[in-house]
Parts: C-alpha cells; sequence; structure tokens
C-alpha cells in the first residue's frame, strides 16, 4: 500500500465510535415518546447515522476506524472495491473509498428505470472483491438487495462494513449467514450503552429503559404499540 493505515485496537475503535455517536447527536433517545421505525416498530432509540457527514473531524476519525478495522479483519489487499448501498451508505463507501484508495461504486435498491436501466454506478469488474458499505444495520434484511446486484454484475462479495450495528436483533446473525456475509462493525447499542453510562450521557432512567428496550426489543415494541416479530414490514 501507498500509504500509512492508521491502527487502533478494538475496544479504542468501539469507545470512541460510541463517544462520537454521543457527541454528536447522531443517537437520540426519548422514554416518553417512541420512536416508530420504517418496520413498524417501536423503540426508545434513534440511531442516524447521516447526521454524521455534517462533522468533518468526526467523520474523518471513524474513517480511520474504519480503514484500521478492516485492515485487521479483512486485509486491504483483498479489497478491490467498495460499494454503497443507497443512499445513506454512498458517502461512507466514498469516504472509505478515498481513504484506502481503491474504486467506489454504489448500488441503487432497484434500476433507474431509463437510459442503461443501471442499478449499479461506477465500474464493477467480474470477479473483484467488493466490500458493501450502509451507515448502520438493525436486522440486516435490506442488504440482500445490494448484495445480490452487486453478485450479478460479477463481483465476489463476502463483507459488509457498517458504522453502527444494533447487535440485538437475531435476524441480524441470520440474514447475514445466509448471504455468506461478515459484517464489521465500529460499534454497537450494548457497546454504546456501556460508554454512555460511564461518561454519564444517560441518567438512570433512560438508561434503565434503553436496557429494557435492547434485552427485547420485540416485546418492549408490543408493549407500546408498535409492530411485533410477525407484523413488522
Amino acid at each position: 500500500m501507498a500509504f500509512s493505515t492508521p491502527h487502533f485496537d478494538k475496544t479504542t475503535i468501539a469507545q470512541e465510535a460510541s463517544k462520537i455517536l454521543l457527541q454528536t447527536k447522531a443517537i437520540s433517545v426519548n422514554t416518553e415518546e417512541p420512536f416508530t421505525y420504517t418496520s413498524g416498530r417501536k423503540g426508545p432509540v434513534y440511531v442516524d447515522c447521516r447526521k454524521l457527514i455534517a462533522f468533518p473531524h468526526a467523520r474523518g476519525l471513524l474513517m480511520d476506524m474504519a480503514t484500521s478495522l478492516l485492515s485487521q479483519d479483512v486485509g486491504l489487499d483483498g479489497i478491490d472495491a467498495v460499494a454503497g448501498g443507497e443512499t445513506a451508505g454512498i458517502p461512507y463507501a466514498a469516504f472509505l473509498s478515498e481513504r484506502i484508495n481503491v474504486p467506489m461504486a454504489y448500488v441503487r435498491k432497484k434500476p433507474k428505470g431509463f437510459g442503461r436501466m443501471a442499478q449499479i454506478e461506477g465500474d464493477i469488474t467480474e470477479g473483484e472483491n467488493v466490500i458493501l458499505v450502509e451507515d448502520l444495520q438493525t436486522d440486516g434484511g435490506s442488504k440482500k438487495i445490494f448484495v445480490n446486484a452487486l453478485r450479478e454484475a460479477g463481483a465476489q462479495v463476502d463483507h459488509a462494513f457498517v458504522v453502527f450495528h444494533y447487535g440485538v436483533y437475531e435476524a441480524s446473525e441470520k440474514n447475514m449467514e445466509e448471504l455468506g456475509i461478515t459484517l464489521h462493525a465500529l460499534t454497537t447499542w450494548p457497546l454504546v450503552l456501556e460508554t454512555a453510562q460511564r461518561l454519564k450521557y444517560f441518567d438512570q432512567k433512560t438508561a434503565d429503559t434503553v436496557i429494557e428496550f435492547l434485552n427485547d426489543p420485540v416485546a418492549w415494541s408490543v408493549a407500546h404499540g408498535g409492530a411485533g416479530e410477525e407484523d413488522a414490514a
């Protein structure tokens, strides 16, 4: 590699990424009026990684840590290109592409419907090792569209990267296993909670509510008028 890869141990990565999410208020908590997710479920927390693109220093540190994590877990020589998932994954794919000096593409949820009818923008070469990049993952269901599109274009897709992984939904691990994807994330909700409590971002009532949600997010949703396991979109 023609550049110096920063090194962070994984504990530092998790703690610093968690702190950045809290400091930038990319993580919101409302114990009185739960958030409604696109799945129809409800929860007391909302994670908006799109907000991070407004903070150059923070996003730069996050991408330094992403580079370090992928260097340790995948090996940068094994990444031929990165592909961002529409739409929130696109800026992170661009940032990461710049960091590790490889081509970037992005993948639409469906072909654009005119012109070349392209679902993938950029240039994917058959046989290339491509890593899918998104902002976050809840249960991982949306990854299938992007992974399948990349594979149909001839890419080898074995890994995905996200800034944040909820880390509490059983379906996430199952979906990744079925797709044959290894997921890499800077931090998860349990790790954010640990950091929030240590740095006193949450009072005890807030922490207790988040813990209750994380222990069983589906049951918490149902108890607060949201969708359950079978009802969620």
